[in-house]
């Protein structure tokens, strides 16, 4: 590592702290429950607007909810929700605020959207700003962007309420969880950082898209096409090319700033654009890439905080952060370190790869020169850490270690920080399991947070852990082994099989960042994506409150002598050695035939 990139890594864990401590004694506020639910001090309109809400909605608000009915609501928002996004594409045509007349978007890349959307996994198979009108991206698009970080945040305080409560049938109402995250927390941060952004130069605007004059003209292949529209091909089967000719450039434009913000503070991650932060109408300057990169991180790193307020403990709430942050660090460090490397197949040709102050050194493909080495690889940690898969470089074009590091944060279950509240609960998922081995190692009946873990917490913690790579490597199979899989494929050997890992990984565990090199907008992956960040996504869910109901109907214990410390450096070391090794373990063979391999065959003899 450079020492810019050791400045970097401690100046966004300082500024993260600093701001993500306030944030999580605040958000103990708004996740009051509804029996004693309390206005928000401060937020006096705001206050009155949600009382609006809840009558416009008919909702009674102070009303709480059991896990199954509270379960049962949440899939049935999130399912309206789908049919809203998928409907909204297919007839965006016919719709207004669409100046470049974009046309309905296919059955199986508008249902990849839907899914991908409400699931907080926004994986992108279309080119935003080709194919999504202004309506779209607003009205559906954004929307579900706060719509599932704010579910997810919902079941983050469902799961805390069952471990702070006592002999309980409740763990709060949805619709007043769902409400309150969005106008006290989600919306109030997304303007102000919405400002900021267009301070920075982000565009927020509903005009067409306009022409510039370019100083040198552009010639470009393109596949050419008969009287039918349909492309030509030649006797060999393959694309007839043709030479075109421009002097012009069309400047895409848009309502961004707005969409950006949220696509950060809730960790959706969804662009745009197609080429998403690393787009300079998205992300300028290296300032707005600095405060992406804590947009990201703010509200994981503060519920950390919250959970410890809530729970009578704010040392659990440390032990949580301290985990997440050891486990971040190191990995940031690698792919710090990997892509500051020389390429050999490079150096073997007599060029100089070493960093200095003419150059940057190391592995600059795929990467902007105004973020360069250190920012890059720092944003891809961030981003695949968290449940965002915003992206500002090409984690394709990373070395064979340097992208195994993305992907490996993001098979970890997403819980390195994590998405908003996803990222919470999945911790105190793989604590619970810490906590559950440590009792088999003493032979004590394991405790967390003063609640008994027995066989259906267990069994439930069991399908949290297992679901997501069974949904990956099952799907990465059947891709390789199906000719519609194969197809996609760009790069041959271990990095086209890297593809198609990172699709699955990215899909099953909601991140949506993609490893590029996969044409992944076919009918084939467009399904099998879908499914994936469907079940991904709510097959955990569920589980998380059914433990939560579970926790909240038995008795808090008292500490005693016998009461293993969830606080200390001992159980921080045991969560983070259940994380990697339960966490990582499944994919192991899978990651061996792609990065490990690619890395392998690099320094390979020619």
């Amino acid at each position: 590592m450079t020492s810019q990139s050791t400045m970097l890594l401690i100046a966004f864990l300082v500024a993260l702290l600093v701001l993500s401590y306030p944030l999580g004694k605040f958000i103990v506020q708004v996740a009051a429950g509804s029996s004693d639910q309390a206005p928000v001090s401060g937020f006096g309109w705001f206050n009155r607007a949600e009382q609006w809400l809840y009558r416009c909605a008919g909702i009674q608000a102070k009303s709480e909810m059991n896990w199954k009915t509270y379960a049962l609501a949440l899939l049935l928002f999130n399912t309206i929700g789908a049919l809203a996004t998928y409907s909204l594409q297919r007839l965006q045509f016919w719709l207004p605020l669409n100046p470049q007349h974009f046309a309905n978007l296919s059955s199986d890349s508008a249902f990849n959207t839907a899914v991908s959307f409400i699931s907080n996994t926004n994986w992108q198979g279309y080119s935003g700003e080709s194919a999504m009108s202004y309506l779209t991206q607003m009205l559906v698009l954004a929307v579900q962007n706060f719509f599932s970080a704010a579910t997810d945040m919902a079941v983050a305080f469902a799961l805390i309420r069952g471990f702070a409560r006592h002999s309980a049938n409740s763990i709060g109402n949805f619709w007043t969880d769902v409400t309150r995250c969005t106008v006290y927390i989600l919306l109030p941060l997304s303007v102000i950082f919405s400002i900021f952004l267009i301070s920075q130069g982000v565009i927020q605007n509903f005009d067409s898209y306009r022409e510039a004059n370019i100083v040198q003209p552009l010639t470009y292949q393109q596949p050419k096409v008969g009287a039918d529209g349909q492309p030509l091909n030649d006797a060999a089967g393959k694309p007839v090319l043709e030479t075109m000719h421009t002097k012009v450039q069309t400047l895409a434009m848009g309502p961004v700033a707005s969409q950006e913000a949220i696509k950060m503070i809730g960790t959706n991650g969804g662009g745009f654009f197609n080429a998403n932060s690393a787009h300079p109408y998205e992300n300028p300057t290296p300032l707005s890439n600095f405060m992406q990169m804590l947009a990201i991180f703010l509200i994981p790193a503060a519920l950390c905080f919250t959970c410890g307020f809530m729970v009578g403990d704010i040392r659990q709430g440390w032990a949580v952060l301290a985990a997440t942050t050891a486990i971040f660090v190191v990995m940031t460090v690698v792919v710090m370190y990997a892509e500051q490397q020389a390429h050999p197949g490079i150096g073997a040709l007599g060029v100089d790869q070493a960093h200095s102050l003419l150059q940057s050194g190391g592995n600059m493909e795929g990467k902007e020169t105004r973020f360069g080495i250190s920012a890059s690889a720092l944003f891809a940690a961030i981003t695949t850490a968290a449940s965002c898969g915003a992206v500002n470089a090409m984690h394709d074009s990373f070395t064979a270690l340097g992208g195994m590091v993305p992907m490996a944060l993001i098979q970890m279950g997403e819980v390195v920080f994590g998405g908003v509240g996803s990222g919470l609960y999945g911790m105190l998922v793989f604590a619970i399991m810490a906590v559950f081995i440590a009792g088999l190692m003493i032979g004590r009946t394991p405790e967390y947070l003063g609640k008994k873990i027995q066989s259906f917490e267990m069994k439930m913690t069991s399908i949290a852990i297992l679901a997501t790579p069974m949904l990956v490597l099952g799907g990465t199979a059947i891709a390789v082994m199906a000719s519609a899989g194969v197809a996609g494929i760009l790069n041959p050997g271990a990095h086209g099989f890297s593809e198609i890992l990172y699709a699955l990984s990215s899909a099953a565990n909601n991140n949506g960042s993609a490893f590029g090199g996969l044409s992944a907008n076919t009918p084939f992956y467009n399904v099998m994506l879908a499914i994936a960040m469907w079940f991904g996504r709510f097959i955990i869910i569920v589980t998380i409150l059914a433990m939560a109901g579970s926790f909240a109907a038995k008795k808090r214990l008292e500490l005693n002598s016998g009461t293993m410390p969830t606080h200390g450096p001992l159980f921080i070391v045991l969560l983070i050695g259940v994380v990697v090794l339960v966490g990582v373990l499944n994919y192991v063979p899978a990651l061996a035939l792609g990065p490990v391999v690619e890395h392998l065959q690099m320094f390979a003899p020619k």
